[in-house]
């Protein structure tokens, strides 16, 4: 398995359907569920535990899930209502070192219910024209909103495989 990509890069299909974004939205509905039921118990030490050298521990893990679905979400929100606009990166090394990453991972998980809440009921009612639309990241250029529903959904899937692959076996 390749520890740093354990579910496989991001694949989005050529022609996305909405019943691919349903499928998608069905994920991130049961997500933090899921996520809770891997970190509730955990304590300190568990928290700190990385899942190879040099990466995020699992409490940076958490942190930076809600950082990024915050941040996509509001992409996302920015291409359904503008024409194209161009939407900034965010440093997310930087994010993860930020004092705030010391809190509990509790405060974390609320807004990743909140935020996962509102991009289910948004992506439930998207269009199929709405699939089209687009913003332009300051880095990565032109992303559509279908690409970024699937990655809202794969990012989070992403990170919980290595929350599990931390606690199963730690980086030494």
């Amino acid at each position: 398995m390749d520890v740093k990509f354990p579910i496989g890069q991001l694949v989005v299909p050529e022609k996305v359907t909405l019943n691919d974004v349903q499928g998608w939205m069905e994920q991130i509905k049961t997500y933090t569920t899921r996520l809770r039921g891997t970190v509730d118990s955990l304590n300190e030490d568990e928290l700190g535990l990385k899942y190879r050298e040099g990466s995020w521990d699992v409490r940076q893990l958490v942190h930076h899930i809600a950082d990024s679905q915050l941040n996509m979400y509001q992409r996302l929100r920015l291409a359904l209502t503008d024409n194209s606009p161009t939407v900034p990166g965010f440093d997310q090394d930087k994010w993860a070192v930020l004092p705030d990453n010391g809190l509990p991972v509790e405060p974390s998980i609320k807004m990743l219910e909140g935020i996962n809440e509102r991009i289910v009921a948004l992506g439930q009612s998207i269009t199929e024209d709405q699939l089209d639309r687009s913003f332009i990241h300051e880095a990565n250029g032109e992303i559509k909103v279908s690409t970024k529903l699937r990655k809202l959904s794969w990012h989070q899937e992403h990170h919980l495989a290595h929350i599990k692959i931390a606690l199963e076996n730690p980086a030494k």
